[in-house]
């Protein structure tokens, strides 16, 4: 192999294998053993393989596609790439993380330790309800002394540590947390003048999903959030910020990662979020976002009462396919025939469809009518999402005369239309703008022929 440096894709390739993150990369075969990259991200004359050691780092090595030495490729499947039932583990003898927990969970833990049920619900109360949310025992007022020293030998309160909080000239905050082994994660909350505040809540650092339009996207993915971190944005969000926002009345999981990528630990974190005795937040204002993936939007359905939104964001498979690579697994048609299927037999449930809105890419008016057609049946709404652009991104805003043109189109149609606009993006705190991008970033699809000249416009 050449001794010159080259970029491709996520890796930098030398002389020498090059080790990198596991982001976007299978690791369910046997260490060790060799694995390629999906084929996605594959380049049009390159095999690349990835060699896993006992260490669990990662080699690179790249041969020519008509090389012999290639070996026979594995192609993961989405649901077996590395973070996908991972988790941090806690070396704190095995303490238990009370907001991991569900209130059934909670409650038998209590009782395992020889305490009744009604004090576990109390418990429940001051970590969740009444503008306690108790961060450490000393905030346990009211609680049996025995208890609280159990709790204390046996439990920890958090997950999460403050790193900073950043106001936009909006309103809207981004809050910085670290996590225990040192990864970053951010969560926003957006105030509204009519009296509804909500907390976006990230699922994932970084994303496996690689949205082009999306600056996460470019972290690549690093690791699921447990259900405690997932929990805790909620809970710290009105900690931090009731006195000055007012109640936080809903949830999105629209901030980092792809919520259905961690689908056992959102679901539970949703769980826990609606429960009447704890946050209490409505099951319809806690909305979970998908980019796709179907076979978890299936099992969602069956299992959650908690809303739904499906970021669409093209009405062809050619254009889908090249913005959200997710489109190459489940096709569009795929994906809206699920919907169809699955909410007729939900009584008042609603999608709602997300259209990032991109200049000269999705935003023509025959884009608009074949919106109008390709949701006819699906009981849903449409938010058209300005997008919000960051460095290295190939988009331009449409703008908002268009956008209100495309709304008429689709409203002339029959179809509920919102349109969503930028919010906290002087400070990266809009859709689409959370993350740190590092050294190793995800690769930059081929732009179709077609869309060359309007990307141009962004140069």
């Amino acid at each position: 192999m050449s001794t010159t440096m080259r970029r491709l894709g996520i890796i930098t390739l030398t002389n020498s294998a090059a080790v990198v993150t596991p982001s976007l990369l299978s690791s369910t075969a046997a260490f060790p053993g060799t694995l390629t990259l999906p084929s996605p991200l594959l380049s049009d004359r390159l095999t690349n393989s990835i060699l896993f050691h006992e260490s669990r780092s990662l080699s690179f090595s790249c041969f020519s596609s008509s090389s012999s030495s290639s070996s026979a490729a594995y192609l993961p499947s989405l649901e077996e790439y590395p973070s996908a039932k991972g988790s941090v583990k806690r070396d704190d003898n095995q303490k238990v993380v009370l907001k991991g927990m569900t209130y059934a969970s909670l409650q038998e833990w209590v009782q395992s330790h020889g305490f009744r049920p009604g004090q576990a619900l109390m418990l429940w109360k001051r970590l969740y309800k009444d503008n306690i949310w108790a961060n450490n025992v000393d905030e346990l007022e009211g609680l049996n002394k025995d208890l609280k020293r159990m709790i204390s030998e046996h439990a920890e309160f958090g997950a999460l540590s403050f790193k900073d909080i950043r106001s936009a000239s909006d309103g809207t905050r981004k809050i910085l947390f670290t996590l225990d082994d040192g990864l970053v994660i951010e969560t926003v909350v957006i105030p509204c003048d009519r009296g509804r505040t909500t907390v976006c809540v990230s699922s994932q650092v970084g994303c496996a999903m690689n949205c082009q339009f999306c600056y996460t996207g470019r972290m690549g993915l690093k690791r699921n959030l447990t259900t405690a971190e997932i929990v805790e944005q909620a809970v710290y969000a009105r900690r931090l910020l009731s006195h000055e926002v007012g109640s936080i009345t809903n949830v999105v999981f629209m901030g980092m990662g792809e919520p259905f990528h961690n689908i056992d630990n959102v679901i539970k974190a949703a769980n826990i979020m609606v429960d009447e005795n704890g946050l209490h937040f409505s099951p319809r204002k806690v909305t979970v976002s998908t980019s796709g993936l179907v076979p978890q939007l299936k099992r969602f359905l069956r299992e959650s009462n908690c809303a739904l939104a499906v970021s669409l964001n093209a009405t062809t498979d050619e254009v889908r396919n090249w913005i959200m690579p997710i489109n190459r697994k489940y096709k569009l048609s795929l994906l809206l025939e699920t919907l169809r299927e699955g909410l007729s037999s939900r009584h008042k449930y609603k999608v709602l469809f997300e259209y990032v809105m991109l200049a000269g890419v999705n935003d023509s008016m025959d884009d608009a009518r074949r919106l109008v057609e390709l949701v006819q049946g699906i009981p849903c709404k449409i938010n058209l999402i300005q997008f919000n652009p960051h460095s290295g991104s190939q988009f331009i805003q449409t703008e908002e005369d268009k956008m209100i043109k495309f709304r008429n189109v689709l409203a002339e149609g029959g179809c509920t239309v919102l349109m969503r606009f930028s919010r906290g993006n002087d400070q990266m705190a809009a859709c689409g703008q959370l993350g740190m991008i590092g050294a190793v970033q995800a690769p930059v699809m081929r732009v179709p022929e077609q869309f060359r000249t309007a990307l141009k416009a962004s140069v």
